[in-house]
């Protein structure tokens, strides 16, 4: 899609109700659901991170969304897809400045070079203790990603064509780092399986973006 067509629609994303944890139990494992739907996590003190879910035009001006391979390190999310983003640091003055300093370290993205449309619906992260908050951004121009290759083995840059086809929604037989040999909801995107909190990010968004496109 035309990108100039799409930033005009997607700037109606403004005035919509979000879809909220509805829209993230849709590509949730049944296991995780049951912890989302539990509250309990309130009690756990999770700790706050920020994460920029980046629409923009390539060369030819066909819309892409940024998702970043993080490398393999020693933690549960290590060389899984995600979105450039991280913890909220003591000197961030609130998520939003979180998710653009880590998209910034992560992937050079440029604050001055983005809108930001909204802020989007919290998500908790169990097996990290961690409670997300995704921002929904357009990026104004052809963006020159310079991915940081202590934390970023690749960058994934995925048509919106692909992300919207219904057929890139699959089931997959996966491991958790909370179940064994389980079947979750992914999107396959760029020949990726993306799943858990990212798909569930991936959920609410592609419904906003299914009521204005």
């Amino acid at each position: 899609m035309n990108f100039d067509d799409f930033y005009q629609q997607a700037l109606k994303i403004k005035n919509l109700p979000l879809p909220g944890a509805d829209s993230h139990y849709k590509m949730a494992p049944e296991v995780r659901m049951k912890l989302l739907k539990s509250k309990n996590f309130k009690d756990r003190n999770p700790k706050k991170a920020g994460v920029m879910a980046l629409f923009y035009p390539d060369l030819r001006y066909t819309t892409h969304l940024l998702l970043i391979l993080r490398n393999a390190y020693p933690g549960v999310h290590s060389n899984q897809i995600g979105f450039p983003g991280g913890k909220m640091e003591k000197h961030d003055k609130d998520l939003l400045h979180t998710a653009l300093r880590e998209a910034r370290e992560e992937v050079g993205l440029r604050p001055e070079n983005v809108e930001v449309i909204r802020e989007l619906t919290d998500l908790y992260i169990p097996p990290s203790n961690f409670m997300v908050t995704p921002f929904l951004a357009l990026g104004k121009a052809p963006q020159r990603f310079v991915p940081d290759k202590t934390e970023v083995e690749a960058l994934v840059e995925v048509p919106l064509d692909e992300y919207l086809n219904d057929g890139n929604l699959i089931q997959q037989k996966l491991s958790t780092s909370y179940a064994q040999n389980i079947d979750v909801p992914a999107f396959k995107l760029k020949g990726y399986v993306v799943w858990g909190a990212t798909a569930m990010m991936l959920s609410e968004i592609r419904e906003l973006l299914r009521q204005v496109l």
